[in-house]
């Protein structure tokens, strides 16, 4: 029974993509369809990012399968879960997307209310970035965020990124996007 334990836990642990001091990045699984369900509903959720129409469980683990799940088989990165090692809480998601809409990879990024402000986002966003230079080989990284979320845009320059004017986009909703880039 040990050696199935064990089998189990290392193969978890593959799906870990980064470790810091106080967090783990790893891929999602169908298991996180309540957290999921959760931060896609949050208000500041859907005032920066948008509505994803996730209601339901089941809308939750769609979103998973279609979303981060299809991303990681498709182009080997996607979206991760950000878990907190104290308590093995799920507090946010975090990685690299890739968008029909950018011309190279983006870094994205949520968190829940309650876990902002004492510097969490920045120390997954910074694991995300350190595993697409050094294990996916990117050598940039876009962003695109809200014009009026000033603590994304804090972010974004705290980790090196730069306004990027050819990088204007437009969301699905039609309201203009500001654009970063950073190069590794």
């Amino acid at each position: 029974m040990t050696n199935v334990g064990n089998a189990l836990d290392a193969r978890e642990d593959t799906n870990v993509i980064a470790r810091t001091e106080r967090l783990s990045l790893r891929h999602f699984t169908l298991n996180d369809a309540p957290f999921v369900l959760r931060l896609l509903n949050d208000p500041s959720f859907l005032q920066y990012i948008g509505d994803r129409g996730v209601r339901t469980l089941e809308d939750a683990e769609n979103y998973l399968r279609c979303g981060p799940l299809a991303s990681y088989v498709a182009n080997g990165h996607g979206l991760d879960a950000v878990v907190l090692h104290e308590g093995d809480i799920c507090i946010g998601m975090c990685g690299i997307v890739r968008r029909d809409t950018l011309p190279g990879p983006d870094l994205g990024y949520a968190f829940l209310p309650e876990y902002t402000g004492a510097g969490l986002a920045e120390e997954a966003t910074r694991a995300a970035l350190k595993h697409a230079r050094d294990a996916l080989h990117f050598s940039e990284m876009l962003a695109i965020v809200q014009p009026d979320n000033a603590a994304s845009i804090r972010l974004l320059h705290k980790l090196g990124f730069v306004e990027s004017d050819t990088l204007q986009s437009l969301s699905a909703d039609g309201s203009q996007l500001l654009g970063f880039e950073l190069k590794f």
